[in-house]
């Protein structure tokens, strides 16, 4: 009984630390940005850059292109991923996009070189736009005429039809708001002005979340602030008003519509606020992240009445039904792996992983499939490993594999593009992510560079004749 009181502790302790601090500023704007791209994109946009029939340096260039410049975690990428799909991408550009932005997007690279070195900031670049594009194109050559097949099927607007300013410059400050609410730089982090809200019930209220939620950085458990727990509840108040306020949009606007549009920009505003339980009550800062967040939700609305009513109906209609098909899983995977996460100690991932060998680095890979951590975060977590011995090829398994095979990502993809494909994917990105360690780790052992190159010019050799093989044996 002791263990499953535990086990639920950790599921229910994960799944609050990730709402109260990593939903509502990063994954909010990335279903607003998502429904815009299936409600106000002309489909012919989308699969004239990233379509199946695409120039390959186009769409794969495209995709990587457009991923580097997301600062967004796994879980985030996912209803931009789904946006994209459903619009008409080609599965492989899609699929180099979802590995890509979480990987090795500009603050991930540039935190991965400040903390672990160049070296590894170098390697994991190089490594995950390989890796990323070829297993988009493996991807592409085995599922191509059903992908096809489906962009023929769902392609309804005119070819060379554009994407008008107005919604370039819509989704441009959706886009705005995502990186104003997650990029950390000094501009964003700089204090405005302070204020004291005098509360004496705070601290007593802090003592028994951070008895409820503790805070273990060994296994990633962020704890549950005030302004946290607060944050949960405004997302419990959004979606009992959103269940009809957005969900029911497409039969016409509702009392609710502005209702719910209204509490989540309230909710933004205040999850940018930097809040800390002082002695006798609660120090709030406004910080330029604050302004930022606040403004760009303002630029909105005069941007929205741009749109016909019709249009603007779409565009929420098409967000709600994301966060329906994405949410839940997101809910139930994050849930799953704080269960597995108490039962996986990282003593026994230290013991196997302090040898470049191929039980290391599939160690690594595991590892970042069942103790998710959200972007940015796996790095000082790596450098942590990396301090107690792990080998530096493994943690570069490590490193490629968290960003794409969280449980709770696993879960989605499935959702969005189905087993089959999902589970290829997971395979895939398992298998490059683990010859990505062994590579890394026999150039650090010091293996000659040239043998190490031969090696790596192999493999690729091998995927490429793969992926030949398999579009020829499609044509014949």
């Amino acid at each position: 009984m002791n263990w499953m009181m535990t086990a639920l502790q950790g599921g229910l302790d994960s799944l609050a630390a990730y709402l109260a601090a990593h939903v509502l500023l990063c994954l909010v704007p990335a279903f607003f940005i998502a429904g815009a791209l299936s409600a106000l994109v002309p489909q012919q946009s989308i699969i004239r850059f990233l379509g199946p029939n695409a120039p390959g340096w186009m769409s794969y260039s495209a995709a990587a292109g457009a991923g580097s410049l997301l600062a967004v975690c796994s879980c985030t990428i996912q209803p931009l991923f789904a946006g994209i799909y459903k619009k008409g991408a080609g599965l492989g550009p899609a699929i180099t996009f979802l590995f890509f932005a979480p990987a090795a997007n500009i603050l991930a690279l540039a935190y991965t070189g400040v903390a672990l070195g160049a070296d590894f900031a170098i390697a994991r670049i190089v490594l995950a736009l390989t890796f990323g594009i070829g297993i988009g194109m493996i991807m592409a050559a085995l599922f191509r005429e059903t992908d096809v097949a489906r962009v023929a099927e769902a392609q309804t607007f005119a070819a060379g039809e554009g994407i008008p300013g107005k919604t370039l410059l819509f989704i441009g400050t959706l886009v705005a708001l995502l990186i104003s609410g997650t990029l950390k730089i000094d501009l964003f982090k700089a204090v405005l002005f302070n204020t004291e809200i005098p509360w004496a019930a705070a601290p007593a209220i802090q003592h028994t979340l951070d008895a409820w939620v503790p805070v273990n950085e060994a296994v990633g458990a962020e704890g549950l602030s005030l302004q946290g727990a607060i944050l949960i509840g405004l997302l419990v108040a959004i979606g009992a008003v959103a269940w009809k306020g957005l969900g029911l949009v497409d039969n016409g606007f509702n009392r609710l519509t502005p209702m719910a549009l209204g509490l989540i920009a309230l909710t933004l505003v205040f999850a940018a606020l930097g809040i800390k339980v002082g002695e006798a009550g609660l120090h709030v800062a406004f910080t330029g992240r604050t302004a930022a967040v606040m403004l760009f939700c303002l630029i909105l609305i005069p941007l929205a009445r741009r749109f016909d009513p019709w249009d603007i109906q779409q565009w929420l209609w098409e967000t709600w039904r994301f966060v329906k098909q994405i949410f839940p899983l997101l809910v139930v995977g994050v849930f799953l792996v704080g269960v597995i996460r108490v039962f996986i100690q990282p003593e026994w991932i230290r013991a196997i992983a302090g040898e470049n060998t191929l039980t290391a680095n599939l160690a690594g890979v595991v590892f970042g499939v069942f103790m998710y951590f959200p972007t940015l975060v796996e790095v000082p977590i790596a450098k942590m490993f990396l301090s107690l011995g792990m080998h530096p090829g493994p943690l570069i398994a490590y490193l490629m594999a968290d960003p794409e095979l969280s449980l709770q990502s696993i879960l989605i993809t499935s959702a969005i593009i189905g087993k089959l494909r999902a589970w290829t994917y997971v395979g895939l990105v398992a298998l490059f992510s683990t010859v990505a360690g062994l590579t890394y780790g026999a150039w650090v052992d010091g293996t000659a560079p040239g043998m190490v190159a031969a090696s790596a010019v192999s493999f690729v050799a091998v995927v490429v004749l793969t992926v030949q093989m398999i579009q020829n044996r499609r044509k014949a």
